[in-house]
C-alpha cells in the first residue's frame, strides 16, 4: 500500500522525456520541503488515501502510454522494488523524479535528481542518476547546480529549469549561462504552458 495523492495521463512536461506521454503516479508525503514547491498539498502523506500496488498498476494500463513516472511529494520515502517490479511485469518503463535524500529503492530505467538545498541528497542516488534537473531559483544555483555536475556520472544528462514564478527574471540568465556552458540544455516546464497536469 502506498499514499497516493493523484495519478493521472498526461505528457511529461520536463527534462529528457519532455514531450512524452506518460502515466504519472505522485506519491502522499516529503519531509524536503521547498518553499517554492507547486504541489505543497503532498506533504502530508496522512491526507491521502492508501492505494494497493494492483489498483495502481492497473490504472497505469488503462492507458495505451508505457511510461510510468513515479514523483511526489519525495517517492523514496517508501520502498518502490515491488511497484517498479509490477509496472515492468506489465511492460512500463519507470522513471522517477527525486530530490535524492531518501535511500533508493525500486527497479528504474531513468532516475531524474532534483537536488535540494533544504535536505541534500546521498551519495547512492547522486550517482546512480540518469539526469540532473536543478530548479533555479536565484543566481547563487547556477554554483550549486555545478557541484551536483562535478559528482554525477560522466554520461548523466544536465538540466537547468526555471522556477516558474521566477521565470522572467531566471530565464534569461539560464539562457546565457547555457550558452558559455553547453553540457547543460534548459528544462522548461512546458506542460504549464499548453496546460496539462
Amino acid at each position: 500500500m502506498l499514499p497516493i495523492m493523484e495519478s493521472f495521463y498526461t505528457l511529461q512536461g520536463e527534462g529528457f522525456h519532455q514531450g512524452r506521454a506518460a502515466y504519472f503516479v505522485r506519491l502522499g508525503g516529503c519531509d524536503v520541503g521547498c518553499v517554492w514547491c507547486d504541489v505543497k498539498e503532498s506533504w502530508d502523506a496522512s491526507k491521502h488515501p492508501q492505494q494497493a500496488i494492483s489498483e495502481i498498476v492497473q490504472g497505469a494500463l488503462e492507458h495505451p502510454g508505457r511510461l510510468a513516472v513515479i514523483t511526489g511529494g519525495e517517492p523514496l520515502l517508501y520502498n518502490l522494488d515491488e511497484l517498479t517490479l509490477a509496472l515492468r511485469k506489465e511492460g512500463f518503463e519507470t522513471n522517477i523524479e527525486t530530490s535524492g535524500s531518501s535511500p533508493l529503492s525500486g527497479y528504474w530505467d531513468w532516475i531524474c535528481l532534483s537536488p535540494k538545498k533544504f535536505k541534500f541528497p546521498l551519495p547512492e542516488v547522486i550517482d546512480a542518476a540518469h539526469e540532473l534537473k536543478v530548479v533555479i531559483f536565484n543566481k547563487t544555483d547556477f554554483a550549486w547546480a555545478e557541484k551536483y555536475a562535478a559528482e554525477v556520472s560522466p554520461t548523466c544528462k544536465l538540466y537547468l529549469q526555471p522556477e516558474w514564478d521566477k521565470q522572467a527574471e531566471m530565464l534569461p540568465l539560464i539562457i546565457d549561462y547555457i550558452k558559455a556552458h553547453p553540457q547543460w540544455e534548459l528544462s522548461i516546464q512546458s506542460h504549464k504552458f499548453i496546460n496539462v497536469p
